[in-house]
């Protein structure tokens, strides 16, 4: 191939995200969201949930969710995607559940520069496309120009649009150059999927997935079934062990649960946490935590409802929620409470500061008596037909009455909610899960819908904390010193804002039969059957 160095120009991330449109995916989490772990009977996999004796070749493995993938959506971490990309595709880093320290991938080797505004990835030259192409570097540039594109609605759109050159000269090399230091570039090169450039369009369709992943998508019927063989020319020798994996798709989780307990399906996702909870408990059966895939639950505010637009009332909501009993009630004591979104194994987590809100009805309600005028009637806003949406939006209902804030539920269907969330239409309050927290903390900030400095749900603007944001973005080592000392100062200002109320960090769960064994998931939870074998 010929030496080529191909640009874009730097996009100024306040111009960019001011006149881009935004996903809720973040904000939502991803598509496994129907449960949350349990305290009992669960196993847990590091290198896979139940790995057990010696690995078994061949068979298939029926899977059940609750939601087909939306191939619009495809790059927004929800709904079917997480599945379809996790069985077949790959990235070019992956991070392991506890920490944000790139493993290798489809990325052999890499060199950050000193200054951190380069980077060079030494690339596999023995991984192919489903289709028998090889993979080089000109497709590791086009997955990243094409996970920058607005069409898609990504979330790390701004990370990848700060690469202002990619350099394709080796095939099996690849050259970034960044518009400023990125702490978190490498949340995007384990986040981006490898996408086959010939057959984008066929996948904007849905009648074609075409990946590097160890299983190819043979069959697609939209709204009921996947259907994967295995890749019998994937780059980790001898895997995948299992021959196909056929995934149904089962939106009523009560009907998944069935198909669990009578064998039609020997792994589900998307049930709630009481049924995993149970199965945990149940002969024959296991309950799988997703560590280091954490989601958190929230109250948010749209700081243009008059009520909500001081900052005293959104303190006296803060103290009144009892967090405590959302997580021991609602989530069965599978996560722990926080004032900040960051989980305990980031960089950015700070035990005093989670501490800086806790529940005290007497605090609450004299911080209304500072702000003095009667809070109407707030309509709280929640996704319909969520079992943890709205038993947290019940004790949230609960608990501001008690401090003198009348609240009136308002569930709306779940597209609707998250229209009304990407719009920032949603009236007064909200209850929700977002994640990206688990991941480098400046991602969050720069990224997440509800928390991004610069465009958010709650209509919060602050120019001290796009300044802090950015701050923390613009370093060489998303995880080092400089960058810690400069998440508090973001974690500051999130306290002072205080335009969205922390509740908990809770963990994802799926539930599967005893004998599937080497589950493993990545930090967006999708679920990874690389390893998975029947015994």
């Amino acid at each position: 191939m010929s030496s080529t160095t191909t640009t874009i120009s730097a996009l100024d991330r306040r111009t960019f995200f001011r006149g881009a449109g935004l996903t809720a995916a973040a904000i939502l989490g991803t598509g496994l969201l129907g449960a949350c772990s349990s305290a009992v009977g669960e196993q847990k996999a590091g290198a896979g949930a139940g790995a057990s004796g010696t690995p078994v070749r061949g068979g298939t493995l029926q899977a059940g969710i609750t939601a087909d993938v939306i191939p619009s959506t495809f790059l927004t971490n929800t709904a079917g995607s997480t599945t379809v990309i996790g069985l077949a595709y790959d990235s070019l880093v992956r991070y392991p559940h506890d920490k944000v320290e790139p493993v290798p991938r489809l990325a052999k080797s890499w060199q950050l520069a000193a200054d951190g505004l380069s980077l060079t990835l030494d690339l596999r030259d023995d991984v192919t496309f489903h289709s028998g192409r090889p993979f080089t570097s000109t497709d590791a540039e086009f997955s990243i120009r094409t996970y920058a594109d607005p069409k898609w609605t990504a979330q790390l759109r701004s990370t990848a649009a700060a690469i202002t050159t990619f350099d394709t000269s080796d095939p099996h090399r690849l050259g970034l150059t960044f518009a400023h230091p990125l702490g978190n570039i490498f949340d995007l090169l384990d986040t981006v999927p490898i996408l086959d450039r010939e057959s984008i369009d066929k996948l904007s369709a849905g009648e074609a997935f075409v990946g590097t992943g160890p299983f190819k998508l043979v069959s697609r019927t939209p709204n009921t079934a996947l259907v994967f063989e295995r890749n019998e020319h994937y780059w980790i020798p001898d895997r995948p062990f299992l021959d196909r994996v056929e995934v149904a798709i089962i939106p009523d989780s009560q009907a998944l649960l069935s198909s669990l307990k009578s064998g039609q399906v020997a792994v589900a996702s998307g049930l709630n946490y009481r049924d995993n909870e149970t199965l945990g408990r149940t002969a024959g059966f296991q309950s799988v935590s997703l560590e280091g895939a954490e989601l958190q639950v929230y109250v948010g505010a749209n700081v243009t409802h008059p009520a909500l637009a001081d900052v005293r009332v959104r303190q006296a909501i803060a103290y009144a929620v009892d967090r405590d009993r959302v997580v021991a009630e609602v989530f069965r004591g599978s996560g722990y409470p926080v004032n900040l979104p960051w989980p305990k194994t980031s960089p950015a987590y700070d035990e005093a500061k989670n501490r800086t809100y806790v529940r005290d009805v007497a605090k609450a309600k004299a911080v209304l008596a500072e702000h003095g005028a009667p809070v109407p009637e707030l309509p709280l806003t929640y996704q319909a037909g969520n079992p943890f949406y709205e038993a947290t939006a019940q004790i949230v209902q609960a608990n501001l009455a008690e401090v003198g804030i009348p609240v009136r539920l308002d569930p709306q269907e779940g597209a609707a909610f998250v229209k009304q969330l990407i719009g920032g239409t949603i009236p007064g309050l909200w209850t929700t899960f977002h994640s990206w927290a688990q991941y480098v903390p400046s991602t969050l900030t720069v990224s997440a819908y509800p928390f991004n400095a610069l465009k958010n749900a709650s209509h919060y603007e602050n120019p001290a904390y796009v300044d802090a944001a950015d701050a923390a973005w613009q370093v060489v080592d998303g995880t080092g010193a400089e960058a810690t000392a400069r998440y508090r100062a973001v974690s500051d200002q999130l306290l002072d804002g205080l335009f969205l109320v922390e509740i908990g960090v809770v963990l994802n769960q799926l539930a599967a039969a005893r004998k599937v064994h080497g589950i493993d998931w990545t930090k967006r939870s999708e679920i990874v059957y690389t390893d998975a074998y029947l015994a």
